[in-house]
């Protein structure tokens, strides 16, 4: 039992190295474009299908509506993950854009640091992700400036506009014509990892028990009884 489940730990490792393969290589295609990623939103799943590729966007931030996502570290330090809506150009449609991270004020929780955000048409460069990674909270919590998790419908609500279902991750600072408009947010994003190391230590410890087992089987039914007078 426990040698079958260390191939079925196998099998899942194969399976998101499939999965990893197929992520790298959406990841080496050339960045979507705005009208690319407009159309998309009009099929179906044609966004969800288009996870992790890399996009090129143009668009206006709404700053008014930027949200700032509390108890997100990033390099051991702990602060929060900026979040802004972006109108894409021509479009009434809003993406999110989780901007970059910004340290939090160890003697004041609330103190925010200022973001600059140019207020003309910007280029944003990044990947394209599901929705901002969640955190535990507990029921009922605010919807302010500060919030612990972010709901792509729910927030589309708060807006009033149509958000598309997917959400960009900044991966450089946005740039204003040819010039880069210096944001002081940190960038150091995780790589997408589909876990395939997890599942073979997985299978390593089921082999090892098996091992265990087989030992131990060997021993009380062979050695052991040989050796008694």
């Amino acid at each position: 039992m426990t040698a079958r489940l260390g191939f079925w730990q196998l099998d899942r490792a194969r399976q998101k190295e499939a999965l990893q393969a197929a992520v790298l290589a959406l990841g080496e295609k050339p960045p979507l474009q705005t009208a690319e990623l407009t159309a998309l939103s009009q099929m179906p799943d044609g966004l969800t299908q288009q996870l992790h590729r890399r996009v090129s966007l143009r668009g206006r931030w709404l700053n008014e509506r930027t949200v700032f996502l509390d108890n997100r570290p990033m390099d051991g330090r702990t602060g929060f993950f900026v979040v802004t809506p972006l109108q894409l150009e021509g479009q009434s449609a809003l993406v999110l854009v989780q901007r970059g991270w910004s340290p939090r004020d160890a003697s004041n929780r609330s103190q925010l640091q200022n973001v600059p955000t140019p207020s003309g048409l910007v280029s944003v460069s990044g990947r394209l992700i599901a929705a901002p990674s969640k955190v535990y909270e507990f029921s009922g919590a605010p919807l302010g400036l500060i919030r612990q998790n972010l709901d792509l419908p729910a927030f589309e609500q708060e807006l009033g506009r149509p958000l598309l279902p997917v959400t960009v991750l900044q991966l450089a600072e946005a740039q204003v014509g040819e010039q880069p408009a210096p944001d002081g947010l940190l960038r150091s994003w995780q790589a997408p990892d589909a876990g395939v190391h997890k599942h073979y230590g997985y299978a390593f410890q089921w082999f090892l028990l098996s091992a265990l087992i087989l030992g131990l089987y060997v021993w009380f039914q062979t050695i052991r009884p040989r050796k008694q007078p």
